[in-house]
């Protein structure tokens, strides 16, 4: 089990690595930590290509990645290696294909508020193009213990199922708690709605438990607000939760496409949130050499 991390020597990257150890300590997996190298630079049309600054560079590339490595903890197997792409994004997918990795990490933004989300055009791209589950770190993150519990947003579309699929075997896997969270906008009170969003959530809650097998808790919730965003300020979250959400049903087959409930859960949410592309198939059925859940 292999996950890929996405690296830059900034508070951007030391987040990743963060968030990457924490989920990797949960999950028993190695990490493979990435430096992406871009095939064009700014500097080449005013200081072309030469052996002294490409030698330069690379060395600075692996100080960095060396750095990096030093801060994983011992128990955690992890692995450097420098790529050299036309974006960020694609040098961290073509890794994450080589690897059989299951997860891709990076960290979210710089910008906004400490604990809250600001996505870079990196994530943005990985969150629109990645065929494995890309997790967000934001902000500020700096925990490495394992995690505490997993949450899970759980809707009524088509892909569902895969998204709970994923939590269950991610929580089973070490006895995590899972909660599974339904999100549900009202202008005004609905007593129907509501009811029908606690019966919704407590069928998840039998599948969960029918999926897990005894292996974690399971429980469910119901969060309402006059929006998306006030939905996900009343719940309370841990300090060592993700939040696990699909994509967008716009997304094609095995293919992550953040949606539009995913992007207001992103400007509210506290803790880490993993994506998981459309249609996703757990490790035990993929075709690769590795397990990438």
């Amino acid at each position: 089990m292999r996950y890929v991390v996405g690296y830059t020597a900034t508070e951007r990257g030391r987040d990743a690595l963060f968030l990457a150890c924490t989920i990797a300590r949960t999950q028993g997996a190695s990490l493979d930590l990435v430096i992406v190298d871009p095939e064009e630079s700014p500097f080449t049309a005013v200081y072309p290509p030469e052996r002294t600054y490409s030698t330069l560079l690379a060395r600075q590339l692996r100080d960095w990645l060396d750095e990096a490595l030093a801060l994983v903890p011992a128990d955690i197997e992890a692995r450097g290696h420098i790529r050299t792409a036309d974006s960020d994004a694609r040098g961290l997918i073509e890794a994450a294909e080589e690897f059989a990795a299951g997860l891709i990490v990076v960290g979210a933004g710089s910008n906004g508020l400490f604990k809250r989300f600001t996505v870079g055009s990196a994530a943005n791209a990985l969150l629109h193009a990645a065929s494995v589950p890309v997790a967000l770190a934001p902000r500020g993150y700096s925990r490495m213990d394992p995690l505490t519990r997993i949450t899970c947003a759980v809707g009524e579309r088509r892909g569902a199922e895969d998204v709970l699929e994923v939590a269950c075997a991610s929580a089973a896997r070490r006895g995590v708690p899972l909660r599974l969270l339904s999100l549900l906008a009202l202008d005004a009170p609905g007593d129907a709605a509501v009811e029908e969003a606690q019966l919704h959530i407590d069928d998840r809650v039998q599948r969960a438990l029918s999926l897990t097998g005894g292996r974690c808790e399971v429980a469910g919730v119901v969060a309402q607000g006059r929006t998306i965003e006030n939905a996900v300020d009343e719940l309370d979250f841990d300090d060592g939760e993700i939040l696990i959400i699909g994509s967008s049903r716009l997304a094609r087959t095995n293919q992550l496409f953040l949606g539009a409930t995913a992007s207001k859960v992103l400007r509210s949410l506290p803790v880490p949130m993993v994506v998981v592309p459309r249609n996703y198939t757990p490790a035990p059925q993929r075709q690769t050499s590795g397990d990438p859940q």
